[in-house]
């Protein structure tokens, strides 16, 4: 398997997803090792001197004013993991884990941390081997940095915590004995390297916004779907409509809409009708889906800038001769970033359900059977399918409201300003759940409402419904509904939708 190298400098996100969800090896740039090297050996340098510098010869935080004698360095760092141990509740994925402890050595990598080589290369062994520390979700306030998830990272390293090996739940202890790695004793400056730092909610955001982005092409396909189910006309995703306001994302979303049914013989077999415009939720799709591609744009350009950011403090310049003490561990990019990927990709679900109202309500659905039942009264067919969509579309509701807004102040005030961003990480992680879910139900609602027609569909949007036929059979009666949510779940998460259309030809932006 091919690995990808880490330098510090030029991580992409899409390497973080191959990194995170199909363990692609990882190795570190000769650069990076001297740079490392470099660094450490300044470390070394300044704790020789007795220079009294933040985080090597002092406590922590509200500490930062208490001096340690250098023959308790060590214990300094060790303690320091393990007392902002204490972050709780239901643990991150193994994905999310893998591309934290990714970005974490993307950060050491830079050379501007002050950790050891060897330290650092135990970290990459762990993740090239699968040890995954257990990261509970909640105990982060975003700044410093993800300081306590960070530390049940680090845990493990030293041969304490718990992780995951091979499928089990082991100590660190024995997960790095099964795999043959050495645990770590921390030197001075470490500890700090490695609690400190925005990885946590880097690491959500960016597998966030992979699967945002994939999602987004996938809304395109089921809502010209129900455009086509709904008899409805593509005109308003004209280009020449698209030019005279040219939102990227718009433009975007309309090409995609009318590639999509371009060829329909369901189109053509209306194009007399009388009705010349269609609801919002048809029409307007270009202009939401582009809204929430333009949000998602402005997420990846930050994203793509703090994978390669050094947010550790202090921070280390050997070529300088300095060490300076700043905040680049703040997470208030990141919290903004976060909180604006949640509101937008809410809006995919927002307008999908209203899509799914259309093809149930046999007042707007133009000739289709109430609920899409074959038995309409005796059966419900879809009817409770879409307050599923409602319930999670007025849940995303509450989770869009924005984390970064918030403040507590932390360590007796020192800490007097934080960015909840992890608040916003874990916020965003149950919206795109949620957003997922709907358009797998409008997935479902549009290939049903297609086949309630006389006239078959453009090629990519009938191949598009064959790929949820291998997994979930047309709806002839009522039957347990949940498994076809699931299995269409599934095929949406897995982008198997999109690549059924990609497979016809179709480009999809």
């Amino acid at each position: 398997m091919q690995e990808i190298i880490i330098d510090g400098n030029s991580l992409s996100l899409e390497a973080v997803g191959l990194v995170a969800n199909q363990a692609v090896p990882i190795r570190l740039a000769e650069s990076s090792v001297a740079k490392v090297k470099k660094c450490r050996a300044y470390v070394d340098k300044v704790i020789a001197n007795g220079d009294t510098v933040y985080g090597l010869t002092t406590g922590f935080g509200k500490f930062s004013t208490v001096n340690i004698p250098r023959q308790n360095i060590a214990e300094l760092q060790l303690n320091l993991i393990r007392s902002h141990s204490t972050s709780i509740g239901e643990p991150y994925s193994i994905e999310i884990v893998r591309a934290i402890m990714l970005l974490r050595i993307a950060v050491l990598a830079k050379g501007h941390s002050g950790i050891r080589l060897e330290t650092l290369q135990t970290l990459v062994e762990m993740l090239n081997s699968g040890v995954h520390p257990v990261i509970p979700k909640r105990g982060s306030v975003g700044a410093s940095g993800d300081l306590s998830p960070l530390s049940h990272l680090a845990l493990v390293l030293l041969g304490e915590g718990e992780a995951i090996y091979k499928g089990d739940k082991l100590s660190g202890k024995a997960a790095m004995q099964k795999a043959g790695i050495t645990p770590v004793v921390l030197a001075a400056k470490e500890g700090l390297a490695l609690n400190n730092g925005t990885q946590v909610m880097a690491a959500i955001g960016a597998l966030a916004l992979l699967q945002a982005e994939s999602l987004c092409k996938q809304a395109d396909i089921t809502a010209a779907m129900s455009v086509e189910a709904l008899m409805g006309t593509p005109c308003a995703f004209d280009a020449l409509i698209s030019n005279l306001r040219p939102h990227p994302g718009q433009k975007a979303s309309a090409e995609n809409l009318t590639n999509l049914i371009e060829g329909s013989p369901l189109r053509d077999s209306h194009l007399s009708c009388n009705k010349v415009q269609d609801a919002y939720s048809l029409r307007c799709t270009p202009q939401v889906h582009g809204a929430v591609r333009d949000a998602l744009a402005y997420a990846r350009g930050v994203l793509e800038i703090e994978i390669n950011s050094a947010t550790d403090n202090p921070l280390i310049f050997p070529d300088e001769d300095r060490v300076i003490s700043g905040g680049n561990f703040h997470g208030e990019p990141l919290a903004i970033a976060l909180d604006t990927m949640a509101l937008a990709i809410s809006e995919l679900a927002s307008i999908s359900e209203r899509r799914v109202e259309q093809m149930l309500n046999p007042a707007l659905s133009r000739g289709l059977s109430p609920f899409l039942a074959k038995r309409p009264g005796l059966d419900s067919g879809y009817m409770i399918v879409q307050l599923t969509a409602a319930s999670l579309v007025s849940e995303n509701k509450v989770l869009s409201h924005p984390a970064c807004v918030d403040s507590i102040p932390t360590s007796a005030n020192q800490e007097d300003h934080v960015s909840m961003g992890s608040v916003s990480a874990i916020k965003l992680l149950q919206v795109m759940e949620n957003v997922s879910n709907v358009i797998a139900i409008e997935l479902l609602i549009s290939a049903q409402a297609l086949e309630g027609r006389t006239f078959h569909s453009s090629e990519a949007l009938e191949a598009a419904k064959e790929a949820l036929r291998k997994e979930v059979p047309a709806l002839e009666e009522d039957r347990i509904m949940y498994p076809d949510v699931e299995k269409s779940m599934a095929l949406i998460k897995s982008s198997a939708i999109l690549k059924a259309v990609q497979a016809c030809g179709i480009k999809i932006h």
